[in-house]
């Protein structure tokens, strides 16, 4: 590899492939339409992720680093001096729009945006949303290939508070394409990544692929320097100790 810091490639695997996705999440929204109870797949749930990520979402807001309601009043469409927006979050590979309908349930009021490179994604989330009722109608959803954006879509704004990612990035890995220059795909991710957070602001990620040491090493320097991590239940196997599932926090310099 070019540069000898980060990790060494995974396998690639069929997880991969938009195709097997497409497939995915359409069989999901048949699901779906035959059992409303049936939402899809959770990613990571035997290992409590998402719950996780919230919890620690949520030490970061008794910080008052995130805020989970508007600080503050406006009066004759003017902000008073001390006002806060609440936190913004866009979800990477939103899949069925889970974390992101957690998070509103959750308590928090910020605007949400999830996107997927997968069309049947998209639908599944949006026909999910429709269920939801008025607590989510506000969380949108848009078909997005980080990777493959030719310019900033208009829901980017200024950059997002918070950048969710579980799972994407393991996906991606996955992925035999090639960029143009010749390289695996997952090389391109981190600096798709680094424009869509608000400087200031914190990318959240989740993986069962790579350890916290092989994720620090994507994703550690430029624009991103660790700041913290969710705890997990360890083990010890062969005189090492480490947990299936790790979830880490960067913060945009």
């Amino acid at each position: 590899m070019a540069d000898s810091t980060k990790p060494e490639h995974l396998n690639t695997s069929a997880l991969g492939t938009r195709a097997y996705w497409d497939s995915a999440y359409s069989t999901e929204r048949s699901n779906f339409s035959a059992d409303p109870a049936d939402e899809g797949t959770i990613w990571f749930s035997d290992a409590g992720a998402e719950e996780r990520m919230l919890a620690f979402l949520e030490d970061l807001a008794d910080e008052d680093v995130l805020h989970k309601e508007a600080d503050g009043e406006v009066a004759n469409g003017e902000e008073d001096a001390g006002f806060t927006e609440p936190t913004r979050f866009l979800d990477l590979g939103t899949g069925n729009g889970h974390l992101l309908f957690a998070l509103r349930e959750d308590g928090w009021e910020g605007e949400m945006v999830g996107v997927d490179y997968s069309a049947e994604s998209v639908r599944l989330a949006e026909e999910i949303k429709a269920s939801k009722g008025a607590e989510c109608e506000d969380v949108l959803f848009y078909e997005f290939d980080i990777l493959g954006a030719a310019a900033a879509p208009e829901w980017l704004g200024e950059g997002f508070d918070v950048v969710l990612d579980k799972g994407t990035f393991d996906a991606i890995s996955l992925s035999e394409e090639k960029d143009a220059q010749g390289r695996r795909i997952v090389e391109g991710y981190k600096a798709s990544v680094e424009p869509l957070v608000k400087k200031g602001g914190r990318f959240l990620i989740t993986s069962c692929n790579w350890t916290e040491e092989e994720v620090k090493g994507w994703f550690e320097g430029g624009q991103l320097e660790y700041e913290g991590k969710a705890e997990y239940p360890s083990f010890t196997f062969g005189g090492k100790t480490g947990s299936s599932v790790c979830t880490l926090c960067f913060k945009r310099r």
